[in-house]
């Protein structure tokens, strides 16, 4: 099996300081029977994947761990039959972060809790099933992927190449030429220099206390009626939290999200995005922040297909083993940084259309939630299938309490003219 490309060795080192477990969340029409059919279907299925048959060994502190190959364990697939409602649901699945993967014994978790009631879905009752995965395996476009194959989806899941290390001195030196490259075309003009770190505000607190998760359920056209759908949510994020700094005496006039991004050239690795700082303008005019943001995504597209990124990338990935392994040792997680690349994170996946079933239960929504960090207490996400859209926001307690959480979920579903949140 092949050794873990630097880029995905990272996180699975870096969790050990900072958890970064994803959380892929999908509920499903009905009260599905969870007996021993659908059990065994499902790992049926997991085992029919290899991407969902591996875990990792780390056994030399001189390599990169490696990839190992393994059956489908009974103990993957939790079962929380206590059923409750949507609410109770969504305070266990926050729970769960509680409880990370051990990546030497498997690389996933399925959790399935059912009967649910109160859904912001119509449906009498659903079925929540969260897929919880290692982000050294699956970036958020992968692990879609590997969700879809899970729940019913056709698509085969595309095979990595074995990471190619390459010489370390001509990738340096390529690199290097590229990115003198990359500051002339700034300096001329033709590409737009990315924006400059600022000050972190009261959303980069570190998190303590309960955190918690609400969902905004709405469809395509609520967000894409200006733009696409990321930037519409962006839109209703900044117009959001500014009003909510505001109430807290913070001026919000740099805010600023982080946002990954899809890198264009091959994949080489699980883990194959970028993050880019996208300001979000909250006192201009709606159309005119929408043509701002929307010009920075398209900046950053066009800086992420210059030569210097992909070599800054390919030159990352000969880093010897030892010497990542004892940078990421090095990290001190309760360190503080004067500048950050934005106020919040919002990650933004679409995971394709609503073909996704349980048993028989057809997919009716899907969901998840970015991680905190120590720099990051407050963090968004935008999931899609079919037409339906959720805005996940999660929130630390240090960031909001539960009541002003719920006074900021009311001002965001204002700003996105949903129908009601939940």
């Amino acid at each position: 099996m092949p050794r873990l490309a630097a880029v995905d060795a990272q996180w699975f080192w870096m969790s050990a300081k900072i958890p970064n477990d994803q959380f892929l969340i999908y509920a499903f029409d009905g009260d599905s029977p969870i007996g021993p059919d659908l059990l065994a279907g499902l790992r049926t299925r997991a085992a029919a994947c290899e991407d969902l048959t591996l875990r990792v060994v780390d056994d030399c502190a001189l390599r990169y761990p490696r990839w190992e190959s393994g059956p489908v364990l009974p103990e993957q697939i939790v079962v929380h039959p206590d059923g409750g409602s949507w609410p109770e649901c969504l305070d266990a699945v926050a729970g769960l972060a509680d409880h990370q993967l051990d990546p030497r014994a498997a690389a996933w978790r399925l959790h399935l809790f059912g009967p649910i009631t109160g859904a912001p879905t119509g449906h009498v009752t659903v079925t929540v099933a969260v897929l919880q995965m290692l982000h050294s395996l699956a970036d958020g476009t992968r692990s879609a992927k590997l969700g879809g194959w899970l729940f019913g989806r056709e698509e085969p899941i595309e095979p990595l190449p074995a990471p190619s290390r390459g010489s370390r001195v001509l990738r340096g030196i390529r690199a290097a030429r590229a990115q003198r490259e990359l500051k002339a075309d700034i300096d001329a003009g033709r590409v737009t220099a990315p924006p400059q770190p600022r000050p972190p505000l009261l959303t980069n607190t570190a998190p303590s206390g309960p955190r918690r998760l609400r969902f905004l359920v709405t469809d395509r056209a609520a967000l894409s009626g200006v733009s696409t759908v990321t930037v519409g949510a962006l839109l209703a994020i900044g117009a959001a939290l500014a009003e909510h700094l505001r109430q807290r005496g913070v001026d919000p006039a740099g805010l600023a999200a982080e946002a990954p991004m899809a890198n264009p050239w091959i994949r080489e690795s699980r883990n194959h995005f970028r993050s880019v700082g996208i300001d979000l303008y909250p006192d201009e005019p709606i159309a005119l922040r929408a043509e701002r943001i929307l010009a920075q995504f398209r900046a950053a597209g066009i800086r992420g297909e210059h030569p210097a990124a992909e070599a800054s990338a390919a030159a990352s990935a000969t880093v010897p083993a030892a010497l990542l392994r004892w940078g990421v040792g090095k990290f001190d997680a309760g360190a503080r940084s004067p500048a950050v690349t934005g106020n919040t994170v919002v990650s933004s996946v679409n995971r394709g259309p609503a073909d996704l079933r349980l048993g028989t239960a057809p997919v009716v929504l899907t969901a998840g939630f970015p991680a905190l960090s120590p720099m990051m207490g407050l963090t968004h996400g935008v999931y899609g299938i079919g037409d339906t859209i959720v805005v996940a926001v999660h929130a630390s307690d240090a960031v909001m309490t539960e009541a002003q959480l719920d006074d900021y979920v009311a001002a965001l579903q204002r700003a996105i003219g949903t129908r009601g949140a939940h």
